[in-house]
C-alpha cells in the first residue's frame, strides 16, 4: 500500500457514511467538519458521501447544517466559499442518540438501509470520552452496523486519545476492540502523525545517504524531545487534564511516536506493516534510564501562579477551574530513556512536554558529538562582540511547530583574519519553500482512513508497547511528587540533573 501523503492527494474512490459520535463537541467543530470540507472543496471525497452528526443533543438536519457552516467558515485554513459551503452541507445529517442507549444505534440501523442516502462503507468517528468506546463498539457490532472485514463492503472504527490510562487499562481496551473488530478496522488517531514535519522524518533519514549513516551510537551524544505550550486549563479543560496529565496526554502517544521515528531502522517498504512493525521494534527496546532511582531519570512538576509570557497574572493548577485542590497531577514531566539496540546504545534520550512554559513549541533535536581532535577556537558573536568558546556540536532539529522545517547547525570559519570558527544555520523552511498552506494533520488522517492506508495509526502491540514504557512511573508516584514551576519559564527546573554525563543541555529556545 502507497505511504501517507501519496495516497491522500488522490480523491477517494468509495462512497462512504461517515459517523461521527459526539459531533456537538469542540473537535467536530474545530477540526474534523473544516478538514471534511477542504477534502472536499479540493475534489477528494468521493462523488457519494454523508456524514451524520451522532449527539444527545436536540438538533435536527437544518439546525446542525447550520452550525456546521459557521464551524467551516470560522475554522477551515483554506476560504470557505458560500457557495462551495452551501453545497457540502447538504451531505450533512443529524442524528439525535445517547451512545449508551441500545435504541439509538437500531434507529441509526434503520436509517441506512436507504443506502441511496446512505452509502454502505461506513467510517465511525469516536469523538468520545475513552470511557465509552468500549460501549460504542460492542453497540455498533451487535447492531449490525459494523460488517465483517475483507467483504465487498467495510466498516472502520477511528478511536481518538487517550488509548487507556495505564498498561492493564490499555490492554483491556485492546482486548474489547478486538473482540469485537478485526485490527485492520481499528484506527487509533495521533494528531502529530498528520503533521509534515512529522513525516519529513522518515524522508529525511532514508531519502539522503548522507544522514542516514551518523545516526547512531557513534556520533550521535543525545536526543532530546520538547513539546511545550503556553497554555493551561483555559475552555474547561481542567476536568479532562486533572485525569490525565502531561505523561498521559503527550509521552505515551506524541513523544513516544516522534521518538520511534527519529530511531526507528529502515523498513523494508513503505508498508503500513513495515512502518509499525520498526516502530514496535524500537519501542520494545526502549526503557527508563534508571542509575540509582527513578527519581534520577523521571522529573514531574505542577505550575504555581504567576504571570504568563505576557505579563498577565494567572492562576497556579490546583487554583484552576475543576481541578481538585489536593492534585498531584503532573503538568509537566520530563524523563530518560535508554534504547538497548545496536543503534543506539549508551546515547541518552530526553523527553520533556509541559502545560504553561516559556514558549509553544514542538520539536526533535539530534545534538552530535563533537571532533575529537579540537583544532580550532569556536566564537560566539553579537554585532561585532565575540567571545572565545568550547567547540560547539552540530545539531540537527526537526521542528514541528511552529514555523515548520528542518534545520541543521555546522561550524563555519567566520570572515576575517582569525582562523576561529561560528555556529551557522542552514534551514529548510516549509513557508519559505512553498507559499501553500500546509495541511491540516486531521485532513490527511480522515482521507488515510478512508483509503484504508493505517500507516500513520497505531497498532495493538503499538500501544502495549508504549506502556509498557511508562508503566514503570505510574508504579512509582509516590516516589515522584510533583515539584512546582513558574508560568512562563521551561518547567521544573531539576529536570537538568536529567543530563548528567551529557555534552548539552535544555534547548531553551
Amino acid at each position: 500500500m502507497s505511504p501517507s501523503g501519496i495516497i491522500g492527494e488522490s480523491r477517494v474512490k468509495d462512497s462512504v457514511t461517515i459517523v461521527i459520535f459526539g459531533a456537538s463537541g469542540d473537535l467536530t467543530h474545530r477540526k474534523l467538519i473544516p478538514a471534511l470540507y477542504i477534502a472536499y472543496a479540493q475534489g477528494m471525497l468521493p462523488e457519494k458521501f454523508t456524514i451524520v452528526g451522532f449527539a444527545r443533543r436536540d438538533y435536527n438536519d437544518d439546525v446542525f447544517r447550520g452550525m456546521m457552516a459557521e464551524s467551516i467558515k470560522e475554522f477551515s485554513r483554506l476560504p470557505a466559499e458560500e457557495e462551495s459551503v452551501m453545497r457540502f452541507i447538504q451531505h450533512i445529517r443529524y442524528h439525535k442518540g445517547d451512545i449508551s442507549h441500545p435504541e439509538a444505534y437500531t434507529d441509526l440501523k434503520a436509517k441506512f438501509e436507504d443506502v441511496e442516502a446512505y452509502p454502505a462503507n461506513r467510517l465511525f468517528y469516536l469523538s468520545i470520552i475513552p470511557d465509552l468506546f468500549k460501549t460504542a463498539v460492542q453497540s455498533l457490532k451487535k447492531s449490525g452496523l459494523i460488517v465483517a472485514p475483507f467483504g465487498e463492503t467495510w466498516s472502520r472504527v477511528v478511536i481518538e486519545k487517550p488509548f487507556g490510562r495505564d498498561f492493564e487499562s490499555a490492554m483491556a481496551l485492546n482486548k474489547a476492540l478486538l473482540d469485537e473488530l478485526d485490527e485492520s478496522q481499528i484506527y487509533r488517531i495521533d494528531h502529530y502523525l498528520g503533521k509534515e514535519t512529522v513525516q519529513n522524518i522518515l524522508s529525511f533519514r532514508f531519502a539522503n545517504a548522507i544522514f542516514e549513516p551518523v545516526f547512531n551510537r557513534s556520533y550521535v551524544d543525545h536526543i532530546q524531545i520538547t513539546a511545550a505550550e503556553t497554555v493551561g486549563m483555559e475552555k474547561g479543560r481542567g476536568g479532562y487534564y486533572d485525569e490525565y496529565g502531561a505523561l498521559r496526554d503527550m509521552v505515551t502517544n506524541h513523544l513516544l511516536q516522534l521518538l520511534c521515528l527519529v530511531t526507528m531502522e529502515a523498513p523494508g517498504d513503505l508498508s503500513a506493516e513495515s512502518i509499525r512493525n520498526e516502530k514496535v521494534k524500537v519501542l520494545n527496546a526502549m526503557k527508563l534510564d534508571i542509575r540509582k532511582n527513578i527519581s534520577d531519570a523521571v522529573f514531574r512538576g505542577q505550575y504555581s501562579s504567576g504571570a504568563d509570557t505576557d505579563g498577565k497574572p494567572v492562576k497556579g493548577y490546583l487554583e484552576e477551574d475543576r481541578i481538585d485542590p489536593a492534585s498531584e497531577t503532573d503538568t509537566f514531566t520530563a524523563m530518560r530513556l535508554a534504547i538497548n539496540n545496536w543503534r543506539w546504545a549508551g546515547v541518552p534520550i530526553l523527553l520533556r512536554t509541559g502545560k504553561r512554559m516559556a514558549k509553544k513549541t514542538t520539536e526533535v533535536a539530534v545534538q552530535f558529538k563533537v571532533p575529537p581532535l579540537q583544532l580550532f577556537q569556536q566564537v560566539e558573536c553579537e554585532d561585532d562582540v565575540c567571545d572565545i568558546t568550547r567547540i560547539k556540536p552540530n545539531t540537527l532539529i526537526f521542528r514541528i511547530q511552529p514555523n515548520e522545517g528542518i534545520f541543521l547547525k555546522v561550524g563555519t570559519k567566520r570572515p576575517g583574519m582569525r582562523f576561529v570558527v561560528e555556529d551557522v544555520d542552514m534551514d529548510f523552511s516549509y513557508t519559505e519553500k512553498w507559499s501553500k498552506s500546509l495541511p491540516e494533520a486531521y485532513e490527511r488522517l480522515l482521507l488515510d482512513t478512508l483509503h484504508g492506508d493505517s500507516t500513520l495509526f497505531t497498532r495493538s502491540d503499538e500501544v502495549a508497547a508504549e506502556w509498557t514504557v511508562v508503566q514503570p512511573i505510574l508504579d512509582n508516584l509516590d516516589a515522584l511528587r510533583p515539584y512546582a514551576y513558574p508560568p512562563g519559564e521551561w518547567g521544573v527546573r531539576e529536570a537538568d540533573w536529567l543530563f548528567h554525563g551529557v555534552e548539552g543541555h535544555w534547548r531553551n529556545k
